[in-house]
């Protein structure tokens, strides 16, 4: 778990495959279950919505697998009580990717016209500003994760080596 940008998504296949457990992210599980992207989903239907349907959908994957890797959304373990159900599950580690608010900037601004919630962003400053300001909010609920790996400065092999180290 952590904020857009910090490498959930690409860390996700790398654990499942060294690891042998199959790989879920989240929001485009939801994507398939729902036949919508979440932005449409948002657009759409709001984000309280979503929000039901994301908790909906995470309950369904503990349901019917185990064990998995899982890339959740950025705001994921932010609502309702999504990170105490994460913490209960006897089996399962959260890990928080500790990235700070500039290096998400530097990793965002060449993606950011492909990710609605920040194109509208003209400067890099302009998105370090926005991206710190979410992180803020939403670092009392990532805090929560079992464990965190700070990813500022790393390789994608280095951070993987220390999930590894967490998992074995």
């Amino acid at each position: 778990m952590g904020y857009m940008g910090c490498g959930k998504s690409a860390l996700g296949p790398l654990i499942s495959s060294q690891t042998s457990l199959p790989f879920i992210d989240l929001d485009k599980y939801i994507e398939k279950r729902e036949k919508s992207s979440i932005s449409d989903i948002f657009n759409n239907y709001g984000e309280i919505y979503f929000r039901k349907k994301e908790r909906f959908y995470l309950e369904q994957v503990f349901l019917k697998q185990s064990p998995f890797v899982i890339s959740l959304g950025g705001g994921t373990p932010c609502y309702f009580d999504n990170i105490d159900y994460l913490n209960l599950k006897d089996d399962a580690v959260s890990i928080f990717l500790k990235t700070s608010p500039k290096e998400l900037a530097l990793r965002l601004y060449k993606d950011k016209d492909h990710r609605p919630m920040i194109s509208h962003l003209q400067s890099k400053q302009e998105l370090e500003e926005y991206v710190a300001k979410h992180v803020f909010e939403r670092l009392p609920f990532y805090k929560k994760a079992k464990k965190t790996i700070d990813t500022d400065n790393k390789s994608i092999k280095t951070i993987v080596e220390e999930i590894h180290l967490i998992l074995t």
